[in-house]
């Protein structure tokens, strides 16, 4: 959906996929539409400073100079001047991504690279993470001498090492994305190391263990999460754990013919439907972004989140907590 909105925003001829489409996620529109409006807005920005401006749609840049057999497609490329922009379309809001030195993003820059250099001068890369779900923007800038410094240092060694099976397993938070990442015996002596604590109990650990507890406890819960689903998966195929069967879960009951049950219920003189009001994302895809502003921009508040524990490193603003307000006074 947003490389179609985006190519007919850009003046393109495609064809509309979305006339296929079996369902219909308002949301997914509404982030599609902002990614365009955003996409456009850097483009206006870039032509405004030269009109020697490209822009590619869903490029495939390969970057197995430095990665053996490394590809991938980029979702934005604009070229324009002395720099090259890499966009980035987000739509999950499990984890916030950021740009800054973003190990995908810098090998789809070194793709770039490898695809452009010889007809376009760049000497600087813009990379931009655009995730609407979770309103994060993040940019990062780096020149095309680090950048290839990185390559050829850190990124070509690491590449080599991999691709040979060689090298060490590092586990932490990017196992997520690993295919490996339910079995492999480094993620779980990586997650097991919490198991020294022997479960006590919060008041009895140091504050420094608690810290260490909770640096870790996200990981810990994917990682126990990933093993579950592959435990189900192997026995949904077949496999017989030793102690653990595949028995039928529990279902609620549900209509066989909801058209039908509705006509049944109005000929006895009942109404089997019920008002709900539509939600903001819904109500705005009916009215449109700006009857919506001009008729509801008054009744919208947004409430303050729930109180979450996070590292320093995340960009949100710390909370004022009532001993915060008592000490200030």
């Amino acid at each position: 959906m947003c490389e179609y909105k985006l190519r007919k925003a850009l003046g393109e001829r495609v064809r509309d996929p979305t006339k296929k489409l079996i369902t219909y996620d308002a949301e997914m529109e509404e982030c599609a539409e902002t990614y365009v409006q955003f996409v456009m807005e850097l483009v206006s920005q870039f032509r405004e400073k030269s009109k020697d401006t490209l822009v590619s749609v869903e490029q495939r840049v390969e970057f197995s100079d430095y990665v053996p057999e490394g590809f991938g497609t980029a979702d934005t490329i604009i070229i324009s001047g002395k720099t090259v922009c890499i966009v980035d379309f987000k739509y999950g809001k499990g984890i916030e991504v950021s740009a800054d030195h973003n190990p995908q993003m810098m090998c789809y820059a070194l793709g770039c690279i490898q695809l452009f250099d010889a007809l376009y001068d760049f000497d600087t890369v813009l990379m931009v993470i655009f995730q609407p779900r979770l309103a994060n923007i993040s940019e990062f800038q780096i020149s095309k001498a680090d950048l290839l410094t990185w390559a050829t240092e850190t990124l070509a060694p690491a590449a080599k090492l991999a691709y040979a099976g060689e090298g060490e397993f590092v586990a932490g938070a990017h196992c997520r994305f690993c295919k490996a990442k339910a079995t492999c015996r480094k993620r779980a002596e990586y997650n097991l190391e919490l198991a020294k604590y022997d479960f006590e109990m919060p008041p009895i650990l140091e504050d420094a263990e608690v810290e260490v507890v909770l640096a870790k406890a996200d990981n810990l819960i994917s990682w126990v999460s990933d093993i579950k689903a592959y435990a189900l998966q192997q026995a949904v195929q077949g496999k017989k754990w030793s102690d653990w069967k595949l028995v039928e879960g529990r279902s609620n009951r549900k209509y066989t013919d909801e058209v039908a049950v509705a006509k049944i219920v109005k000929e006895a003189g009942f109404e089997p439907y019920e008002q709900k009001l539509l939600g903001i994302t819904a109500m705005t895809s009916l009215l449109g972004k700006t009857k919506f502003n001009e008729l509801l921009g008054n009744c919208i508040t947004k409430p303050q989140g729930k109180p979450t524990l996070v590292p320093m490193s995340d960009k949100r603003p710390a909370m004022n907590t009532a001993a915060d307000d008592f000490t200030e006074n």
